[in-house]
């Protein structure tokens, strides 16, 4: 598999149980993006993706100044 995320699987990305990853050699929950989105959030930030397929992903979490 190519890396980066396929058009098709970004709309449902962060929705908890999304596992959208067929390569990896073991099975997920497809929880750990949602949860790292709702950390993100609860401290008033944002988690964000870039992704190419074939290329890779860039995910960005933006957190609030203190």
């Amino acid at each position: 598999m190519a890396p980066g995320i396929a058009p098709k699987d970004r709309p449902n990305l962060f929705d908890r149980f999304c596992g959208a990853d067929t390569s990896r050699s073991r099975p997920g929950t497809g929880l750990g993006i949602s949860i790292a989105r709702l950390l993100a959030e609860a401290q008033s930030g944002a988690l964000s993706v870039e992704s190419d397929l074939g290329k890779g992903s860039t995910f960005t979490i933006r957190l609030p100044a203190a």
